[in-house]
């Protein structure tokens, strides 16, 4: 029987691009070991029009996913952060990944100056784990569940959202960091989730990496 005692992390991150699985594991984490989850808000106005590629749409739709992020982050802050447990779908910097990959240069002047003085009140998390995922199993994901929205952008994107995210979190150095190798995770195997949730409890401050059980038995 799992002990929760054993984890001793109070705000959990998880993030990965879409389809890698986060929301669900976020999700699963909450109801195991305990804590109110955070949801990265989907609503935004602008992101039809900027996945149909119109003039503009980019900047304004980076622009309601930061603030959006910014004012739920904030919240936190608003009440005992650590008398909960918290666990969040996102991590607010992975913000910066899509504003590198779709905004012009003068839109990155303005963005970087929002995203600076957003940033100085974001609390930071204890732990957060990357859910690492090839761009062979996210096609097949995006082709199996994925939206309409998602099924129309090029394979080019999300190689190089792949390779944005995989730089970024490499290179992540503000909290502890689990990679989870994400394309032979089940989150439907209970195996899967105990054995992940083993690799956090033992987590300490030095990045681990993580290859789910299946993929052990198979090597």
């Amino acid at each position: 029987m799992l002990d929760k005692d054993k984890i001793h992390f109070q705000h959990i991150a998880v993030d990965g691009v879409m389809r890698s699985g986060k929301t669900k594991l976020a999700e699963l984490l909450s109801k195991r070991i305990g804590g109110q989850i955070v949801f990265d808000r989907k609503d935004n106005p602008y992101l039809k029009d900027f996945y149909e590629e119109k003039e503009g749409a980019a900047f304004l739709a980076q622009l309601v996913f930061l603030v959006n992020r910014n004012l739920q982050q904030t919240r936190l802050l608003q009440r005992s952060l650590f008398e909960e447990r918290i666990i969040c779908d996102y991590l607010f910097e992975k913000d910066k990944i899509y504003a590198y990959q779709i905004l012009a240069d003068d839109e990155l002047v303005v963005y970087e100056k929002i995203f600076s003085i957003f940033t100085e009140r974001i609390p930071k998390p204890d732990l957060c784990v990357y859910l690492q995922i090839s761009l062979s199993c996210l096609l097949k994901r995006i082709e199996k569940e994925g939206t309409s929205l998602e099924k129309n952008i090029s394979e080019k994107y999300l190689e190089d959202l792949i390779e944005a995210f995989d730089y970024f979190f490499f290179n992540y150095q503000a909290a502890p960091l689990l990679v989870v190798k994400a394309d032979d995770l089940d989150l439907n195997r209970d195996e899967d989730i105990d054995d992940l949730i083993d690799k956090i409890s033992q987590m300490k401050k030095s990045p681990l990496f993580y290859v789910p059980l299946e993929k052990k038995s198979k090597e």
